[in-house]
């Protein structure tokens, strides 16, 4: 091989490639979701669904824990201390507990569906 000029020189840069065409016929659950199919309605209806059954959940909890306090301030009507404190201290604690739990939920709903988006593969990949 005679010596090459420096500049006829070709270089080779390697790296990860800048994207990735996927195969044909696979399955994208973000492209079914994207077209809005009735595929990708199912998913966003699934997602839903999850989130109004953590609402629903804190919204019975809510009214079994605050419901009952007006029959209770109603047989004690001398105690208006105790309402001040039922409704100003022994309250706060389990509600901030309440939507702790409930956000903390909501997130990972969301992080359930984002892996479930985005982690699919075609059937024809996870049968072999």
């Amino acid at each position: 091989m005679p010596n090459q000029d420096p500049a006829e020189r070709r270089v080779v840069v390697t790296g990860p490639p800048r994207s990735r065409r996927p195969a044909s016929g696979y399955y994208r659950p973000r492209t079914e979701i994207d077209e809005q199919t009735t595929l990708g309605h199912t998913y966003v209806r699934s997602l839903m669904r999850t989130q109004l059954r953590a609402g629903l959940t804190v919204f019975a909890v809510l009214g079994l824990l605050i419901g009952p306090l007006p029959l209770l301030f109603a047989a004690m009507p001398d105690a208006r201390g105790l309402e001040w404190l039922v409704l100003g201290f022994c309250l706060y604690a389990p509600m901030v507990l309440l939507a702790r739990w409930y956000v903390r939920r909501a997130e990972r709903n969301e992080r359930d569906f984002v892996r479930l988006v985005e982690t699919a593969e075609p059937e024809e990949r996870t049968r072999s």
